[in-house]
């Protein structure tokens, strides 16, 4: 599968306006392909979401996809930045970025977790339990992990489960989470 090159745009975003969405592992083979770690639900989703940007230790510079696959349980894609092999086992390591504007719009009860990070999560009780640290994914359901602030209840980080009955709603504009969840659960 190709993609072409997205040349037209050559000035980073600011990082603000970025989501990481892939790491760069390994190479593969001795042209200078590397599997790609997707950090999307779809994985191979990440290759309609261009431009990408590579964050490197001078800011984000931008990567090319020319070509990629899937391959036994991996992806792994070819750049127009990396030449072959030796230049490909530098890039281990280095994440992928792009810019919001670029993910698929979703339903109205769907949100993408780089969006809830940092929502105040608030019980019925009125209580402030922290904001949102994280999300992550269990076996079972995802988990909202939040950290505690000055403003919090108290000082307890809590694990509170993604489910229709404990996440009331979420309210994106004013940056909070209304929950289900005792202070001292």
């Amino acid at each position: 599968m190709t993609i072409k090159a997205n040349s037209s745009k050559t000035v980073a975003p600011e990082a603000s306006e970025l989501v990481k969405i892939a790491t760069l592992k390994k190479p593969y083979g001795i042209k200078g392909w590397l599997w790609v770690f997707s950090e999307t639900d779809e994985r191979d989703s990440i290759f309609e979401m261009q431009p990408w940007w590579m964050k490197t230790a001078t800011g984000f510079k931008p990567i090319t996809v020319k070509d990629w696959r899937v391959q036994g349980q991996g992806l792994v894609a070819c750049f127009l930045e990396i030449a072959d092999r030796n230049v490909a086992e530098t890039m281990n390591g280095t994440t992928i970025w792009v810019s919001k504007d670029s993910f698929p719009k979703l339903a109205d009860d769907e949100y993408y977790w780089s969006d809830l990070i940092g929502l105040t999560v608030i019980n019925e009780q009125g209580e402030n339990l922290g904001i949102i640290k994280e999300m992550f994914e269990t076996g079972a359901h995802e988990i909202i992990s939040l950290k505690p602030t000055p403003q919090s209840i108290d000082d307890e980080a809590r694990l509170i489960p993604w489910h229709s009955d404990v996440v009331l709603s979420v309210d994106l504009p004013n940056k909070t989470m209304l929950v289900a969840w005792g202070s001292d659960y």
